[in-house]
């Protein structure tokens, strides 16, 4: 979602962007909507910002509701962003965890651009009210396969600084998630898509879970 911003950004020095920031832009987009046949789940990954090419105010919200259960994760995400270079942000901000209870509540800083060869990087590392801190990394790429048909790798990457037990969370590396997604755009806001998704769990994680990995093929729009 990153990518139009900064392509049209690409030509133009810092300053330069700043000199233009005085016109107000709001952008919203469902990266993934989508069915996971395994475990059974909707997954939902919404993000949005209202700004001019300078500043914004960027609104995430992500989780993840099993069908016939309750949200496993659930999320939202308030950030302000500045401009770094014409192609990074750095955001700061809170975030707060509804699901998985108990709630809580994290302070964020990231960063969200586009990295060389086009990829799309989200990055972030949060501190918890209870002094926890976490981390992750999130990385897209569009493959054009035509002028409509777009072959999505995404990798997510999630770290813990320490356990904590009460939410099922281990030290070190806690998850890993890699998809492919292949969407065809019968319009530029409307895309269904099919793919595979696969999610690895580690060290406590697994054991607090209860399995290591996850394969599920999915089903979902982009809008």
């Amino acid at each position: 979602m990153v990518s139009v911003v900064a392509a049209a950004a690409s030509t133009l020095s810092l300053p330069a962007v700043a000199d233009h920031d005085d016109t107000v832009y709001a952008f919203l987009q469902a990266d993934r909507f989508e069915y996971a046949e395994s475990p059974d789940a909707y997954v939902w990954d919404l993000q949005g910002w209202l700004g001019d090419d300078y500043r914004k105010v960027w609104i995430k919200a992500e989780g993840e509701y099993e069908n016939g259960g309750s949200a496993e994760e659930n999320e939202l995400q308030v950030l302000y962003s500045r401009a770094w270079t014409p192609f990074f942000d750095w955001q700061a901000g809170i975030r707060y965890d509804f699901d998985p209870t108990p709630s809580r509540a994290h302070l964020v800083l990231g960063l969200q651009g586009l990295a060389p060869q086009w990829f799309e990087i989200d990055t972030a590392l949060f501190l918890s009210e209870d002094g926890d801190v976490s981390a992750r990394f999130e990385a897209e790429y569009d493959l054009l396969l035509t002028q409509r048909l777009v072959l999505q790798p995404r990798l997510e990457l999630e770290l813990s600084a320490a356990d904590v037990p009460e939410i099922g969370i281990g030290s070190g590396v806690t998850s890993s998630e890699f998809g492919l997604r292949l969407r065809y755009e019968l319009h530029r806001k409307f895309a269904p898509y099919v793919g595979v998704n696969w999610i690895r769990f580690y060290g406590e994680t697994a054991e607090y879970v209860k399995y290591d990995d996850d394969l599920s093929v999915i089903l979902g729009v982009r809008l």
